[in-house]
């Protein structure tokens, strides 16, 4: 909350109203029906004033459930979304508005997360000027606490027994799905929140990158490729990708090619990082992709980890110019370095991404499931 505040403060934001269930744990601590709230954001929100009292407009009947959070009044959500109020949207609206314009009164600047186009038209008519608030909530939550580390540090555990159930589990014959399912259930046994994607794919369908779990069985011989993207124990994320060999045999000579030049990016860009480092420099000094994989590459070089998937974005030298921007590395920052190693031609694909620390004296690497041994060996 502290973060979020600092951060509203530098953009000159008077408060903030915030809809995103993340961003509502991180600025609150209070949890309720993330994926629910998360696809009805207008629900569920909370209103976040630069100075003065936070309050949480909690789902009807759930008020109990934020008890010890940091909110400091608790009231009943207005819902205007459309399944809850219909035709009378814009009328429901109007309510909502009432209550945040009485919070808020005095103020000009509201930073807003997106809710429906009614909320912000309401807003806007009784005169406050709206700003995106999620640059703010990025920017709060790109640095890291010790005990926000310790969360980490506990997903990651738990989704490492939930790796290790799925990797053990692959054989000829298994499918995508039943694999994928293991880590679901190890993840929720140990009090984890949910996986995010379904990203795990089997031979075929590991090139292109992207393609999420299926009905298709493994076979004898190929490659299984996984993202974990857990929201893990204390809804913070652990998030990292291993590829693995399915069957008895010995991988062929590309598997291994590939696999190797997976592993020499992840390794070269986590050697290069340091605090203090732009953007722009990381980009400049990052593995460079062989021609032959430039295309299938994936999108960034590396990305920040947190509750979810975060600021910042760390592009490839070629895009950095049309879509990327700068900033500055700074300690206690976590971040996943990401590679995707498949060509056109090529029938499979790798994926391997590292989840590491950014600390005042260097980096230290966060996801330490194993490689698949069978697969660093590799020929050119």
């Amino acid at each position: 909350l502290g973060r979020l505040r600092a951060e509203m403060a530098k953009m000159e934001l008077d408060a903030c109203v915030l809809f995103d269930a993340v961003n509502i744990r991180y600025a609150t601590g209070a949890r309720n029906m993330q994926i629910f709230t998360s696809r009805n954001p207008a629900s569920r929100y909370a209103f976040i004033p630069l100075e003065g009292k936070v309050v949480l407009f909690e789902f009807p009947g759930c008020a109990h459930l934020a008890a010890g959070s940091l909110a400091d009044e608790i009231r009943p959500s207005v819902c205007a979304s459309a399944v809850a109020a219909d035709h009378r949207q814009e009328e429901i609206a109007a309510k909502w508005a009432d209550e945040i314009a009485d919070l808020a009164r005095g103020m000009s600047r509201i930073g807003m997360e997106t809710a429906t186009i009614w909320h912000q038209r309401e807003l806007e008519k009784r005169g406050f000027n709206l700003f995106d608030a999620q640059r703010a909530m990025e920017r709060a939550r790109a640095q890291k606490s010790e005990e926000e580390i310790m969360c980490i540090r506990e997903s990651i555990a738990a989704t490492d027994a939930g790796v290790a159930k799925l990797r053990d589990a692959i054989r000829p014959g298994i499918s995508e799905n039943e694999l994928w399912s293991l880590l679901h259930q190890s993840i929720i046994a140990a009090a984890g929140d949910y996986v995010e994607t379904r990203l795990m794919a089997s031979g075929p369908r590991t090139n292109p990158w992207f393609q999420e779990c299926s009905p298709r069985p493994a076979e004898d011989g190929e490659l299984v490729a996984l993202d974990t993207d857990v929201v893990g124990p204390f809804g913070y994320y652990a998030d990292y990708s291993r590829t693995f060999y399915c069957g008895k045999g010995a991988p062929t000579n590309r598997q291994r090619t590939l696999y190797g030049l997976a592993l020499e990016q992840i390794r070269h860009n986590a050697g290069l990082l340091r605090p203090g480092m732009s953007f722009r420099e990381i980009a400049e000094k990052a593995w460079r992709i062989p021609d032959e994989f430039a295309d299938n590459r994936y999108f960034v070089v590396a990305h920040g980890v947190g509750m979810t998937g975060e600021y910042p974005y760390i592009l490839h030298k070629q895009d950095f110019d049309s879509a990327g921007y700068d900033g500055v590395l700074r300690p206690m920052t976590t971040l996943c370095l990401e590679s995707y190693i498949g060509g056109a031609n090529d029938s499979e694909g790798v994926k391997l991404e590292q989840q590491v620390l950014i600390s005042k004296s260097g980096v230290e690497t966060l996801s330490n499931f194993p490689f698949d041994e069978s697969l660093t060996a590799r020929e050119f």
